[in-house]
């Protein structure tokens, strides 16, 4: 599977990891920054990785910051993206499960289940669709709603 990653600065060492363990198991991973400790703002990196995944030269995003949070809020903005924030093998599964989620958001502050095994159902989990395509609907209908 093509992956994109990118993380700010404070993540750097996360994402190495992470990218290390998607390489181990053959997929195709796209670093998209950030490249060195210098500080970066996270919306330009989300903004990176939503972009690969839109464009269609990933198949799924990786996003990672101190909290996991600005990272799901800024790649939320883009229409097309299922950023979940996630901290368990059990959020994982049900992120790809029900919401189809391409985007998958980590914090590298924060506690976290076992990476290796989120990344393994994030990357090979089905979407089960049926029932949920309906919510997954109303979800891309407001993407073009108004701000109120």
């Amino acid at each position: 599977m093509r992956i994109a990653i990118g993380s700010d600065h404070r993540a750097r060492d996360l994402k190495k990891k992470v990218i290390g363990l998607l390489a181990a198991a053959g997929h195709e991973v796209s670093d998209l920054g950030c490249h060195s400790d210098d500080a970066v703002d996270y919306p330009d990196v989300a903004g990176d990785v939503t972009a690969a995944v839109i464009r269609g030269a990933a198949e799924r995003g990786i996003l990672i910051c101190g909290t996991g949070i600005g990272m799901s809020i800024a790649a939320n903005k883009r229409s097309g993206i299922r950023a979940a924030l996630c901290h368990d093998v059990f959020g994982v599964s049900r992120s790809r499960l029900h919401n189809d989620a391409n985007v998958l958001c980590l914090g590298a502050e924060v506690a976290m289940g076992s990476l290796a095994e989120m990344l393994e159902i994030f990357i090979g989990t089905v979407w089960e669709g049926g029932r949920h395509q309906r919510r997954l609907d109303k979800i891309t209908a407001s993407e073009c709603l108004p701000s109120v």
